[in-house]
């Protein structure tokens, strides 16, 4: 639970609470650590925070009178049972959560994602109002089929019927144009 500030790997329990520096076993870099008693104790699933009952007890950042229980990963801030936030492995605080989210530096954390298919379908389907369009509009529609086939799709699990729609209109509409070309070019040649 307790790293090492360098090479961030864990620390011993007989490092911790220790009267004097002590060298990491990893990286051999001088360490000191002070933790409350909290942090080795577990809660059971859905319990509130507990009041401090102790002047040696650990308070919650946010709450104070909530016995802290563990900290937080990112910023390690002390943190009682209602603002703890197990994500990953990690127990976040909601501000370090917040902030995770906005500035998408949590990695496993989305909360958007880009439709592709909605796009590729909409490029093939729209420009049929203005029927000369299609001739760009075709190709573009097959191209971010083709590319984005295995990108993740929404949030909420879609299946793959907007890339294949896109792919066959998109196809019709090129036939369509090579016919016209075609066309043209046999009236012009006779």
């Amino acid at each position: 639970m307790v790293s090492c500030t360098k090479c961030h790997s864990s620390v011993s329990k007989q490092l911790i609470n220790s009267t004097a520096l002590a060298a990491c076993p990893s990286c051999k870099a001088l360490l000191r650590a002070d933790v409350y008693p909290a942090l080795y104790r577990s809660l059971p699933e859905g319990q509130s925070g507990e009041t401090l009952h102790m002047d040696k007890e650990a308070g919650c950042f946010y709450h104070p009178r909530k016995k802290a229980v563990i900290p937080c990963s990112a910023c390690g801030r002390f943190l009682c049972a209602l603002c703890d936030v197990a994500f990953n492995g990690d127990h976040l605080c909601p501000v370090c959560l917040e902030k995770g989210k906005t500035k998408k530096k949590i990695k496993n954390l989305e909360n958007h994602r880009t439709c592709y298919d909605s796009i590729a379908l909409l490029v093939a389907t729209v420009p049929m109002l203005i029927y000369w369009l299609t001739i760009f509009t075709a190709p573009l529609a097959i191209f971010l089929t083709v590319r984005y086939w295995r990108a993740p799709s929404s949030i909420i699990p879609r299946t793959r019927v907007r890339f294949v729609l896109a792919m066959a209109i998109a196809g019709l509409q090129i036939i369509g144009w090579i016919l016209i070309f075609s066309n043209l070019i046999t009236r012009t040649g006779s």
